[in-house]
Protein backbone atom coordinates (compact mmCIF):
# COMPACT_ATOMS: atom_id res chain seq x y z
CA UNK A 1 0.00 0.00 0.00
CA UNK A 2 1.47 3.31 -1.06
CA UNK A 3 1.30 6.12 1.43
CA UNK A 4 0.85 3.93 4.47
CA UNK A 5 2.66 3.88 7.79
CA UNK A 6 3.73 0.66 9.44
CA UNK A 7 3.01 0.31 13.14
CA UNK A 8 4.05 -2.31 15.64
CA UNK A 9 1.11 -3.56 17.66
CA UNK A 10 1.61 -5.66 20.77
CA UNK A 11 -1.37 -7.70 21.93
CA UNK A 12 -1.74 -10.16 24.72
CA UNK A 13 -2.03 -13.72 23.39
CA UNK A 14 -5.74 -14.06 24.12
CA UNK A 15 -6.64 -10.86 22.31
CA UNK A 16 -4.38 -11.81 19.39
CA UNK A 17 -6.12 -15.19 19.11
CA UNK A 18 -9.54 -13.56 19.16
CA UNK A 19 -8.49 -11.06 16.52
CA UNK A 20 -7.13 -13.83 14.31
CA UNK A 21 -10.36 -15.78 14.75
CA UNK A 22 -12.50 -12.80 13.71
CA UNK A 23 -10.31 -12.25 10.65
CA UNK A 24 -10.44 -15.93 9.71
CA UNK A 25 -14.21 -16.17 10.10
CA UNK A 26 -14.67 -13.06 7.98
CA UNK A 27 -12.07 -14.30 5.46
CA UNK A 28 -10.17 -11.03 5.77
CA UNK A 29 -6.61 -10.11 6.63
CA UNK A 30 -5.99 -9.25 10.27
CA UNK A 31 -4.70 -5.84 9.16
CA UNK A 32 -8.09 -5.05 7.54
CA UNK A 33 -9.93 -5.96 10.73
CA UNK A 34 -7.57 -3.79 12.79
CA UNK A 35 -7.99 -0.83 10.41
CA UNK A 36 -11.77 -1.18 10.65
CA UNK A 37 -11.60 -1.20 14.44
CA UNK A 38 -9.39 1.89 14.50
CA UNK A 39 -11.71 3.75 12.11
CA UNK A 40 -14.67 2.81 14.31
CA UNK A 41 -12.91 4.09 17.44
CA UNK A 42 -12.04 7.39 15.76
CA UNK A 43 -15.63 7.81 14.54
CA UNK A 44 -16.88 7.18 18.08
CA UNK A 45 -14.49 9.81 19.47
CA UNK A 46 -15.64 12.35 16.90
CA UNK A 47 -19.17 12.13 18.30
CA UNK A 48 -18.09 11.98 21.97
CA UNK A 49 -18.69 15.42 23.51
CA UNK A 50 -16.31 14.84 26.44
CA UNK A 51 -13.52 13.73 24.11
CA UNK A 52 -14.10 16.74 21.86
CA UNK A 53 -13.94 19.07 24.89
CA UNK A 54 -10.62 17.52 25.97
CA UNK A 55 -9.33 17.68 22.38
CA UNK A 56 -10.06 21.39 22.20
CA UNK A 57 -8.40 22.02 25.57
CA UNK A 58 -5.30 20.11 24.51
CA UNK A 59 -5.11 21.93 21.17
CA UNK A 60 -5.43 25.28 22.97
CA UNK A 61 -2.61 24.38 25.35
CA UNK A 62 -0.37 23.38 22.45
CA UNK A 63 -1.15 26.63 20.63
CA UNK A 64 -0.06 28.61 23.70
CA UNK A 65 3.26 26.75 23.82
CA UNK A 66 3.83 27.26 20.09
CA UNK A 67 3.10 31.01 20.37
CA UNK A 68 5.59 31.33 23.22
CA UNK A 69 8.17 29.36 21.25
CA UNK A 70 7.69 31.51 18.15
CA UNK A 71 8.03 34.67 20.23
CA UNK A 72 11.12 33.26 21.99
CA UNK A 73 9.45 33.83 25.38
CA UNK A 74 11.08 32.21 28.33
Amino acid sequence: MAGTKNLLLRLDPTLAEQLAAVAEIEARPVSDVVREAIRSLIDQRRSDEDFQRRLTATADAHQQVLRRLAADER
